[in-house]
């Protein structure tokens, strides 16, 4: 792979993390407010947290080079435009949020919350029809975005609220064991959509053998999101699970840890191959 390529890719690479934890992390605060009793400081400062990657998202966007040697295409100045007012929506709806936790009677993020997420869901929808082209399909690209989100921004949120406990020791184990749960099921969903996008072939692989990906020019990539970055959180994120159900808090949070190390990890590489050669992994 040339390396002005490479080079010319990590701009839409950084912009995919940002906004992959940013909307996957606000994602779980709104799953975890609905569903477990954990507490407004933990959902207001995450909420916090995801607004200020929304703005680090927002403010690489503007800056995001014009895709001439990848596999993307020029999206138009509109959609441009409204992918970016898209993701302002989500910054200020996240930023409003906080304060809704705050002053709200229950403790939740309510309807600037529901706000925020869909502004962030949009943004990636924008994105997939702006950039799309004949090796990258707008459908493929958008459900892999949102699988990268909810990857990647769930075990941040996950980790953070496994500190959470050091300060709050009497929250209940429930919303470390959803959370840790619900990352399980992205990731084998993530694994459900690599063996998807394998066998019948994505972008500059489309006509090829199946799965030709494993042996192609980038297979130490392929390999490696398929080791490091889906088998390996699969099994540590069932571990942190039955670690939060026996309350070993610490141990949940040190497999987060890593968790997240290697669910980025490989956020970076799928982000890198699609931007690059247009194949999803």
């Amino acid at each position: 792979m040339p390396s002005q390529t490479i080079i010319q890719a990590l701009p839409y690479v950084n912009w995919t993390v940002l906004l992959a934890l940013a909307v996957g992390s606000y994602g779980l605060i709104v799953v975890l407010g609905r569903l477990s009793d954990v507490t407004r400081g933990y959902l207001s400062v995450t909420a916090a947290i995801a607004g200020l990657l929304g703005l680090l998202a927002l403010l690489t966007d503007t800056g995001l080079p014009a895709p001439e040697a990848l596999a993307i295409s020029v999206a138009s100045s509109s959609i441009d435009l409204a992918r970016r007012l898209a993701e302002a929506v989500f910054l200020v709806a996240a930023f409003a949020s906080v304060v809704a936790i705050r002053r709200s009677a229950s403790g939740r993020p309510g309807i600037a919350g529901w706000t925020a997420l869909a502004a962030g869901i949009v943004t990636f929808a924008l994105a997939a029809v702006g950039w799309a082209g004949p090796t990258l399909p707008a459908v493929p690209l958008v459900l892999q975005y949102l699988a990268l989100a909810a990857a990647s921004g769930g075990a941040l949120g996950a980790l953070i609220l496994g500190h959470w406990y050091l300060v709050t020791p009497r929250l209940s184990e429930r919303p470390l064991v959803i959370a840790s749960r619900a990352l399980a099921a992205v990731i084998g969903l993530q694994v459900a959509l690599f063996i998807v996008w394998g066998a019948f072939g994505t972008g500059a692989e489309a006509g090829e053998p199946p799965f030709a990906l494993l042996t192609g020019s980038a297979a130490l990539f392929v390999w490696l999101r398929l080791i490091v970055s889906l088998a390996g959180p699969a099994v540590l994120s069932v571990m942190a699970v039955r670690t939060a159900r026996s309350r070993s808090m610490e141990s949940a949070t040190g497999l987060l840890y890593i968790d997240l190390a290697a669910v980025v990890s490989g956020t970076v590489v799928a982000a890198g191959l699609a931007y690059s050669s247009g194949s999803l992994i």
